[in-house]
């Protein structure tokens, strides 16, 4: 078996030189015993502060451009500072001034163009990734452990959707065999910077939301690592998020499913798509905290034997219902729902919640607000026939809901459960507005109005038995 270990860190455990320091130590106390390849996310609100510069440059508002380039230089060149040695620190910062320097290129060619073309964003999104791999391989040179950094362009082969693209994985195994695997036998630790890659002929991409820990399970796959640690600023998987629940509990094992339902539905651990890579090869992954790296945090694999019941309970804010229903039984409900779908998918909108009535042919899905101008400008355009002539009635779109969603391997079959999570929020005076199950009884999703969502969460926490103290382990 391939000893091979990945390693993740985000934002938060990148944050600063102190922060830094740790996961370097992290990473060498692992290196001592096996190979690892670690995987670095840009320093903490730096993604934010390069899109806002691009944002600024595109308007042409050179001064906020200028102070943004300036507080990038300082915060960076700060961390120099704080990480490194007097003798190391003014070469470091001329590799700081080069990679900064190639976002300013970037930045002024947008306000050149009065425009951000998607492929320039994600050139230019990259240098935070950059920056930081670069400081965490000087940083491990100054302590005397080999290191170097590598470009995520260079070893993750990608499709051309710029902004959220998508692994080419067998083009991934090649490139990383040429760029990562030499310096594995060397005993040289490569730091990839997440979130980027490119594609077949070069054009840089990015990977979109939780692209650093997408990227962390590409390379595991393609490497065929043993395993994947992430690290973040959480101790785990929680039955529920804490700030709600004081009772909620780290789950010591969930299941690759159980996982990417818990974040496909608001839990900020990792992002759903991180786990497809992994599956094939069944590669187990570390939820871990960097500032308490001596937690256990919680294993994801495959398959655990004997779950019964919910595992967990989660809920989103930054959501809204849209609504579409036929103005009369001419139009074909099942029509409509196919090419708004089509629309939404045209969009790379991500449907969270889908339900249908039988009869009066409406439907209702939830989407994030973020996309919600997406939303409705596809939807017009694509049924603006059935708009224009009264078959369709206007749209309707509701912000005052929450999502709340149930999610647990051993919820298949289990009798009256549903009826219990129901009866429960029904006691806190909370109005159920939709409610969506698939097939694989993995998940059941629950609309509420925004204002009884937290009594909702806490009374399904309670109902179903999750917590530290009401209950021993569901997994018995």
């Amino acid at each position: 078996m391939n000893p091979l270990l990945v390693m993740k860190f985000g934002g938060t455990s990148m944050g600063s030189a102190e922060r830094i320091k740790i996961a370097a130590r992290i990473c060498s106390e692992q290196h001592v015993g096996r190979p690892v390849v670690v995987v670095v996310s840009a320093m903490s609100k730096v993604t934010d502060l390069l899109l806002d510069s691009l944002r600024k440059a595109e308007a042409g508002d050179q001064a906020d451009l200028d102070a943004n380039l300036k507080l990038l230089n300082t915060r960076h060149f700060e961390c120099c500072r704080d990480l490194l040695p007097a003798d190391r620190q003014e070469a470091a910062q001329a590799g700081v001034h080069a990679l900064i320097g190639e976002f300013s290129r970037i930045a002024k060619g947008v306000m050149m163009l009065g425009e951000r073309p998607p492929r320039s964003i994600d050139e230019a999104i990259a240098i935070g990734e950059r920056l930081s791999a670069f400081l965490m391989a000087e940083y491990l040179e100054s302590q005397g452990i080999r290191a170097a950094a590598i470009s995520g362009a260079e070893v993750i082969a990608t499709d051309a959707v710029f902004g959220n693209a998508s692994p080419l994985m067998d083009q991934t195994r090649e490139r990383a065999a040429k760029a990562v695997r030499p310096l594995i036998a060397q005993r040289v630790l490569p730091i990839v910077t997440g979130f980027n890659g490119s594609t077949l002929d070069g054009r840089p991409t990015t990977l979109g939301r939780g692209g650093s820990d997408f990227s962390a399970s590409i390379l595991a796959a393609a490497l065929e690592a043993a395993e994947l640690w992430i690290w973040t600023d959480v101790d785990g998987i929680m039955t529920g998020d804490p700030r709600l629940i004081p009772d909620a509990r780290v789950l010591e094992e969930v299941t690759y499913n159980e996982a990417a339902e818990l974040a496909y539905n608001g839990a900020k651990v990792l992002h759903p798509r991180t786990l497809a890579p992994l599956v094939e090869r069944q590669i187990p992954v570390w939820s871990k905290n960097s500032f308490a790296p001596e937690k256990r945090g919680t294993r994801i694999v495959p398959k655990i034997e004997s779950a019964r019941g919910p595992h967990a309970v989660t809920s989103m804010t930054d959501v809204a219902l849209v609504s579409i229903e036929p103005a009369n039984s001419v139009l074909s409900g099942t029509k409509v729902m196919a090419r708004a779908l089509g629309a939404l998918a045209r969009a790379n909108v991500e449907v969270l919640a889908i339900t249908s009535s039988s009869y009066r042919q409406n439907f209702c899905f939830l989407v994030r607000q973020s996309e919600l101008d997406r939303v409705t400008e596809n939807l017009e355009e694509s049924l603006s026939l059935e708009f224009a002539h009264g078959y369709l009635k206007p749209v309707q779109v509701d912000r005052n809901v929450g999502l709340i969603a149930v999610v647990g391997e051993g919820m298949r079959g289990t009798p009256g459960l549903a009826g219990r999570i129901f009866t429960a929020i029904s006691r806190q005076n909370v109005n159920i507005i939709a409610i969506a199950q698939g097939s694989s009884e993995l998940t059941i999703a629950i609309v509420v109005h925004r204002d009884g969502l937290n009594q909702a969460v806490q009374a399904i926490h309670q109902e179903c038995g999750l917590g530290a103290v009401l209950a021993a382990d569901t997994r018995g």
